[in-house]
């Protein structure tokens, strides 16, 4: 279980990678530099396109191109020859504060898409965050978060997963989740972070329904049973792995992005990186957007 690194990517902020099956591809994000990336499976070629503000999250859209959560609202991003991005906003946020972007985000089995904001200045504390479904119109759903992250569903799609990483919270939540209007409700304590290493952050889900969160400060993603057990650790070899996802021919792959933080980095000259694991269980494939 060793972790391969694929791409020296040096991300700042790498996050929300993202398999596409058709091409064999890994895409994802780096957040602050505001590129959408491309990793080729057939010949490990990557390719990188230049938004024109920060994003944060993405899902396939249906008609080519993706679905995109950035700083000022949902997009639909497509990638032109030059490496820049045809941007057309679909809907506008109203943040609770200035400088607000949207952070963690994905689809739910159904298509909808679910994405989070939250203050750029993590340091404040400020629970100004929300959570936010778009299905054609952007509502949102739920608030009171500091940093809104690790969202997933369950295979059958009826228990949402969210949490909030901030270091005073910490908590990863469950909710029972009604798929043909695409509410969350019953929200319970899933995981107490504080008692295991590393902050939560983005999440997977297999087909046991098992929950893979990325320990960011730690070098490690959990993976978490139904009833909220830890059931193994695997180590990357940077301190701030970002997000995972399972990928690859058979969704047996699951591959790690990180963050690459300012200062000394001799003891992890490969942070901001992307690697990948044998997981040893198979993924599901992340549903497109359907509007």
């Amino acid at each position: 279980m060793t972790a391969e690194l694929i791409v020296d990517a040096r991300n700042a902020t790498g996050e929300s990678p993202v398999w596409n099956a058709a091409e064999q591809a890994l895409y994802w994000a780096d957040i602050p530099a505001a590129r959408l990336h491309r990793w080729s499976a057939a010949d490990g070629q990557t390719q990188s396109w230049q938004a024109d503000e920060m994003l944060a999250c993405i899902a396939m859209h249906p008609a080519g191109g993706w679905l995109a959560g950035m700083q000022s609202g949902i997009f639909h991003l497509r990638p032109q020859d030059d490496g820049s991005v045809q941007a057309e906003r679909l809907a506008q946020v109203e943040h609770a504060r200035p400088q607000m972007r949207f952070n963690d985000g994905r689809c739910d089995r159904q298509g909808r898409f679910w994405a989070g904001t939250m203050l750029l200045d993590m340091a404040q504390g400020a629970r100004v965050g929300a959570l936010y479904r778009y299905d054609g119109q952007l509502r949102q759903v739920l608030d009171d978060f500091i940093v809104p992250n690790g969202l997933a569903f369950s295979p059958d799609g009826r228990t949402m997963y969210l949490s909030d990483s901030h270091p005073s919270v910490q908590s990863v939540w469950a909710f029972d989740y009604d798929t043909d209007s695409g509410t969350p409700h019953n929200r319970r304590l899933f995981i107490d972070m504080k008692q295991h290493p590393g902050r939560p952050d983005g999440a997977a889900m297999d087909v046991d329904g098992c929950y893979w969160i990325c320990g960011n400060d730690e070098g490690l993603v959990h993976r978490f049973t139904p009833d909220g057990r830890l059931d193994r650790s695997l180590a990357v070899p940077v301190k701030k792995p970002a997000m995972c996802a399972f990928g690859g021919a058979n969704l047996d792959t699951l591959f790690v992005t990180s963050i690459r933080p300012g200062g000394d980095l001799s003891d992890q000259p490969l942070a901001g990186g992307v690697f990948a694991l044998q997981a040893g269980v198979c993924g599901i494939e992340e549903p497109a957007f359907q509007p």
